[in-house]
């Protein structure tokens, strides 16, 4: 696997906090903007610009494009982002609480996602990955970087290590709580870099975790772009898989497919173990509807495979679809999702108001499952994962 040290587009170390924002992917419109009040520093600027244009402006008309490259020269014009003078790795360490986890920052290869080294376990949308390689385009910029983890090697922890001992580049609590610390990783050039380009060499694969679709553009770029130059390499952060955290990614149904809830509970005793039958079986989750929480329990057939044996996949086979009706959860308007860091109060509360008919907390997906699905060349069902702390986008900008 192919990584380099890249000149980073940075923000300077006294305006690192009011830079750094969190995905763009993660907050609507209304959010972003409301996390951007007050701030002109925002990368939210950049990475959500509909917040500065009238209400109603679709995300990815040509005016939105064009505020978003308006707004990264405005911070470039303002010295609130400076790029480096050379070529640099880096160190980048989020604590949420009692987990921490420092992944490296550097521009990894295209043509490695290409080859499939840099395996993927989601399908993405053709919408999607246009919107993303549209940004790239204006800007001339990957903005946000992609999440990717590999199979720990204790050679590359100890470069870490080394690079953490010195005093850091940024050290910031974000109003989330999350801390945010980065250090350079050697001086640029120098033998640490070196060895680290050595060691990621001899990787056979890198997974990616979160930002499919950021990758899938970075590739579509490079392609248009013949490979030329900074087009070939995209910005990433990649952690030890032993570092992760693995969050559950929870569904909600807007109605009952035309059930009462004695109906619906009838058919869902037909396939599953409600209640205290659950505890004996294998697998299990929870479900909230008509003001009270229930568990669900079964077990999985022995010979299902990685994606069959799947708690999300399981429900989607069993409930979703036979009983409420929904046959692609990508698709279907009728089913929603929620990352479960926002806990089992905010699904209730979905039910109670009337949002939602029906919702499932599920378990978590193991890191080891994400990488067997993905070595295996299968796909996982869509938001089956849900990868908490999120890396912050703004603190580092790829020139292309």
């Amino acid at each position: 696997m192919n990584i380099r040290p890249f000149r980073a587009v940075r923000p300077t170390r006294e305006d690192a906090a009011l830079v750094a924002s969190v995905p763009y992917d993660v907050v609507d419109t209304a959010e972003a903007k409301a996390l951007a009040a007050g701030n002109d520093k925002s990368f939210l600027h950049v990475s959500r610009p509909e917040i500065d244009l009238p209400p109603g402006t679709d995300c990815s008309s040509d005016a939105a494009y064009a505020q978003a490259r308006k707004a990264l020269d405005s911070l470039v014009a303002r010295g609130v982002l400076v790029q480096d003078d050379k070529p640099r790795f880096y160190a980048y360490r989020q604590k949420m609480g009692a987990h921490s986890q420092t992944g490296i920052v550097a521009v990894f290869d295209s043509q490695d996602y290409l080859a499939g080294v840099l395996k993927q376990h989601e399908k993405t949308r053709r919408d999607k990955e246009d919107d993303r390689t549209r940004h790239i385009e204006v800007l001339k910029a990957h903005t946000g970087p992609a999440f990717l983890t590999y199979r720990p090697d204790p050679a590359i922890d100890a470069i870490v290590r080394e690079a953490c001992r010195a005093e850091p580049l940024y050290d910031f609590t974000a109003p989330d709580g999350i801390v945010h610390t980065v250090w350079e990783i050697g001086e640029p050039g120098g033998c640490m870099a070196d060895e680290l380009q050595e060691l990621f060499a001899r990787i056979d694969a890198a997974y990616i975790a979160d930002g499919h679709h950021r990758s899938a553009a970075a590739a579509r770029y490079a392609q248009a772009h013949g490979f030329a130059g900074e087009s070939r390499w995209f910005l990433a952060v990649a952690f030890p898989a032993d570092q992760l955290r693995i969050l559950p990614y929870n569904r909600l149904v807007a109605d009952l497919n035309g059930m009462d809830k004695d109906a619906f509970l009838a058919r869902v005793r037909e396939r599953f173990a409600v209640g205290g039958d659950a505890a004996a079986r294998s697998r299990r989750c929870r479900m909230y509807v008509g003001g009270e929480w229930l568990e669900l329990g079964w077990d999985v057939p022995k010979n299902a495979d990685v994606v069959a044996s799947l708690d999300v996949s399981h429900l989607q086979e069993n409930l979703l679809a036979p009983i409420l009706g929904i046959g692609d959860p990508r698709t279907d308007m009728r089913i929603s999702f929620m990352g479960g860091i926002r806990g089992d109060d905010a699904l209730a509360a979905k039910v109670d108001c009337g949002e939602a008919a029906v919702a499932f907390a599920m378990q978590p997906v193991t890191v080891d499952e994400m990488m067997a699905i993905a070595d295996a060349g299968a796909i996982m069902p869509p938001k089956s994962t849900w990868f908490e702390p999120k890396l912050r986008s703004g603190l580092f900008v790829h020139a292309v």
